[in-house]
């Protein structure tokens, strides 16, 4: 798990990552981080079961190369109980260059569960 110290990785993001069918994500911004962690982790099974089935790619390809340094979140908001977006900052490296992601995700809640819909970058 590179970048994620064990005992804080299991607090938080762990236990919906690896108990997603019993311990969904709270809320948008959980999903958030626990999908962050997920792309480090390289668990493209979670990823997937947090997408909206509408914008899911069908494959998601890690850059064994890339090596995660963090991430910020900017900005969390619930539209309404079943709407909300999160702006976050993730930075990785890859080939010793630095690399910012910022987006503004988009997502969305049915049956007491969040999932991920798209983002644009900010």
């Amino acid at each position: 798990m590179q970048g994620l110290q064990p005992k804080m990785f299991q607090a938080c993001c762990g236990r919906y990552m690896n108990h997603f069918a019993t311990c969904p994500a709270p809320d948008a911004e959980s999903l958030m981080r626990s999908r962050y962690s997920a792309f480090v982790c390289e668990r493209a099974e979670y990823l997937k079961a947090t997408w909206s089935p509408e914008t899911c790619p069908r494959d998601i390809d890690f850059d064994p190369e890339v090596k995660w340094l963090g991430l910020a979140i900017k900005r969390s908001h619930q539209h309404d109980a079943d709407r909300a977006e999160v702006e976050f900052v993730a930075r990785s490296r890859l080939n010793g260059r630095a690399t910012r992601l910022h987006e503004i995700s988009q997502f969305f809640r049915k049956d007491g569960r969040w999932f991920y819909i798209d983002g644009v970058y900010a």
